[in-house]
């Protein structure tokens, strides 16, 4: 059943009524509003931008390091002025099953799914990093 937002009047005031949901994305509450309120507003992205960001940059850094730009994480760290340790734990995201990648960039991802869940330690079988994640 599709809940609508509605408006009274009671002569003192007018009250409008919005279904909405939370998620909690990243240790915060996000408002989702039902599909008839949503726009494609770039103010509200529709997914969690450091999650992208932190992608984008894993793929791009696997790209150089494949071109031989760089010789080893350690040098590509240095260059662009990150510890190498958070470097080495990004470039894991190179390894996340595609499908958890496209729902990531779709704002599809699993209410409180975080970089820090994303870069711990993970399988590299997807199904169970699936499992592992909330897939």
């Amino acid at each position: 059943m599709t809940q609508v937002a509605t408006v009274q009047s009671d002569g003192q005031g007018i009250s409008v009524n919005v279904p909405l949901m939370l998620k909690k994305r990243g240790g915060r509450r996000e408002v989702i509003l039902p599909q008839a309120f949503a726009s494609d507003n770039p103010m509200h992205p529709s997914h969690q931008e450091a999650l992208v960001i932190a992608l984008a940059r894993a793929h791009r850094w696997q790209k150089l390091l494949e071109d031989g730009r760089f010789e080893s994480i350690s040098e590509l760290a240095r260059q662009v002025g990150l510890d190498v340790s958070f470097a080495a734990r990004l470039m894991r995201l190179t390894l996340l099953a595609p499908d958890i990648v496209e729902a990531i960039l779709m704002g599809e991802e699993p209410s409180g799914l975080s970089l820090t869940m994303l870069t711990k330690g993970r399988s590299m079988i997807w199904t169970e990093q699936r499992r592992e994640l909330g897939f």
